[in-house]
């Protein structure tokens, strides 16, 4: 192991787990991100968990839907308002001034965002479990978090593109009006079928749609392959990814110029 690595790894690891740490010890965010979907299944899944729904049920539908909105809005919020606060309060220039690499400060709230919506899934499915009777198979399952977990990228450069480009009130603003607008439009609370023609007309352009198909595809409650969906999502990633870095880098010139 080089002696960059061997440096750069013990960085990572502290960056790691502050980044979880701040995000544990937030009340608001755990409610929102954790609390909340295991909400909304209960007023919505456990009625009806058992009753077969798209080759599945919906138990299993909206297990995978919650587990969606979940990982999506810890993905936004995680790095959109932490990112906006951290330049408000001039931590970005104490970072910039310290040893700490650009990568590992990146890289360690990835981490820990990955984490966290890794622990969302996991209470959202043994809730499910335990109060509808809802089985979820251990492979089932892992497939459920790769696919969330890798298909959560186009909105975590979303998050860091809102950070850099507005304040904290307005980013946090700026994400509720991006996460509940996209999860209602894509058929994450309530499913497609169920709603309005219009918004299914414009559901297949949605990012959060084909996030949506991923999971629903992991539980066998989906009609569009999965390569499809990641072909899409990737494009969004490569977009938000530039919007993102044009942002940093204007922040840059405008701190440090």
């Amino acid at each position: 192991m080089s002696l960059e690595i061997a440096s750069f790894l013990p960085m990572l690891r502290a960056q790691s787990k502050i980044e979880f740490l701040r995000l544990l010890r937030n009340p608001w965010f755990s409610i929102a991100t954790i609390a909340f979907p295991i909400m909304f299944y209960a007023f919505f899944g456990l009625a009806q968990a058992r009753m077969p729904y798209m080759n599945s049920t919906v138990g299993l539908y909206l297990l995978a839907s919650f587990s969606a909105y979940a990982v999506m809005s810890i993905s936004l919020f995680s790095f959109g308002a932490s990112v906006a606060a951290e330049r408000g309060n001039g931590a970005t220039r104490l970072m910039r001034a310290s040893p700490l690499r650009p990568l590992a400060y990146f890289a360690g709230k990835f981490i820990a965002s990955m984490a966290f919506g890794g622990i969302a899934v996991l209470l959202l499915a043994l809730f499910a479990r335990l109060a509808g009777g809802v089985h979820l198979p251990a492979s089932t399952l892992v497939l459920l978090l790769a696919r969330l977990l890798l298909g959560s990228l186009p909105f975590v450069a979303l998050g860091f593109a809102v950070g850099y480009l507005a304040g904290l009130n307005a980013a946090v603003a700026i994400l509720n009006l991006i996460t509940l607008p996209l999860a209602f439009a894509s058929g994450l609370f309530v499913p497609l079928d169920q709603l309005p023609t219009f918004v299914q007309s414009i559901a297949p352009y949605l990012p959060t749609y084909h996030f949506g198909q991923l999971a629903w595809g992991a539980v066998g409650a989906t009609s569009e392959p999965w390569q499809r969906a990641a072909l899409w999502l990737l494009g969004y990633c490569a977009l938000f990814t530039w919007i993102a870095v044009r942002a940093y880098y204007r922040e840059e010139r405008k701190e440090f110029a």
